[in-house]
């Protein structure tokens, strides 16, 4: 990401069905997302004014409902998905989101990491 005023939330936790196997998906399992926003109004000028800038506790909600909206198999798709509607539903210019799952033996985590932006 360019150098831009950006509002980070980091590792949201979020519980979903997600796994290639049928049983992996038959529980929720926690993912971590952590979604890097660059408003298209930058920090300049907000006036102290929420309705100005990004709500982040909105955008942490939406994206919570999005991960437990469906089951997937893929953090790859989750990532696209939560990427696609924030640009799609807020005043943000470019974002990046990284999902995070904790899977395999003897690591920390698995983590997709993409970025989009406005055409």
């Amino acid at each position: 990401m360019n150098k831009a005023d950006v509002i980070e939330i980091r590792r949201l936790r979020v519980l979903t069905h997600i796994g290639v196997p049928d049983l992996e998906r038959a529980s929720a399992q926690a993912l971590f997302i952590t979604l890097r926003l660059v408003p298209r109004q930058g920090f300049n000028g907000l006036a102290d004014d929420l309705s100005r800038t990004l709500d982040y506790a909105l955008v942490a909600e939406q994206i919570t409902a999005l991960a437990a909206a469906r089951p997937r198999h893929l953090i790859e798709t989750l990532a696209l998905e939560i990427a696609e509607y924030l640009l799609a539903q807020h005043a943000v210019t470019r974002v990046a989101v990284t999902v995070e799952k904790v899977i395999l033996p003897d690591t920390e985590c698995v983590a997709v990491h993409l970025e989009r932006g406005r055409r």
